[in-house]
């Protein structure tokens, strides 16, 4: 062979280990106290697969015939922020290479499907019915909701399953049922603040002997104070939460001085 020669003509696609068309000293095997076996008549050299098919030049003439058949980049897509806003769903899949009499592995199967949850849209009861429903496939770190589809035999069926699951999921979220408007105080699993009776205790000692004319002129809790009484009860007493918690208790009483 000439070394000027086009090597995608002389291997276009992938076959056996042929001596003669390979202009490379390449040997294979192992002889105790002799050099390894030469190319030629190598059965270790034409039983094991090859990717002198592949090789950069054949590459990129397959790119480039590809070329025509291929649209351009949408715009608008440029970084992965962009991305992120337009495809929120991230599908994990693998495939394995591997030297067995099947090319199937059982394990390429496998789906996992992940979102974040302030990807989707939700009111604050769809939201705690969604992650109760979801339950362990929520991560509060990451706030990555995943979900693993891996009993179907083919991939496409698990990638189906996976994306009913968390349409089934979401749906369902919105869903309030006749007993859920006959719930009580007691029957909350957690604390809501304008659910419950601490709205009015606060209520009344902000306007103690005070007597407004209307419900616009009472004075009502601040955002802050909410937000920290329902975190304090929700996730329970800590440093952080207690010292929150009382920063805001002095804002909103216009207490003077340091309080310890």
């Amino acid at each position: 062979m000439a070394t000027d020669q086009d090597w995608t003509a002389v291997w276009p696609a992938p076959r056996s280990f042929h001596p003669a068309s390979v202009p490379l000293p390449v040997r294979q095997g192992y002889v105790e106290k002799g050099s390894a076996p030469s190319k030629f008549a190598n059965a270790e050299l034409m039983k094991i697969p090859n990717f002198l098919h592949l090789t950069p030049p054949a590459v990129k003439q397959h790119c480039e015939a590809l070329k025509k058949f291929c649209n351009p980049w949408p715009k608008g897509l440029e970084t992965a922020e962009k991305w992120k806003n337009h495809f929120p769903i991230d599908v994990v899949t693998t495939d394995y290479c591997q030297a067995l009499p099947t090319i199937r592995n059982p394990e390429a199967r496998c789906v996992k499907l992940s979102i974040k949850l302030t990807d989707l849209k939700f009111d604050p009861h769809a939201k705690d019915k969604f992650l109760r429903l979801v339950g362990e496939r929520y991560n509060r770190e990451t706030g990555l909701v995943t979900i693993v589809a891996d009993r179907c035999p083919l991939r496409k069926q698990n990638y189906d399953h996976a994306m009913y699951l968390l349409t089934a999921c979401y749906h369902e979220s919105f869903t309030t049922e006749p007993w859920e408007a006959t719930k009580s105080e007691a029957d909350m699993e957690y604390y809501h603040y304008d659910r419950n009776k601490s709205k009015e205790s606060v209520e009344a000692i902000l306007n103690w002997g005070k007597t407004p004319a209307t419900e616009d002129e009472k004075l009502k809790a601040t955002n802050g104070f909410i937000s920290c009484l329902e975190q304090l009860i929700n996730e329970g007493e800590n440093e952080y939460n207690l010292n929150k918690y009382k920063e805001e208790v002095i804002k909103m009483l216009n207490i003077g001085g340091k309080v310890k």
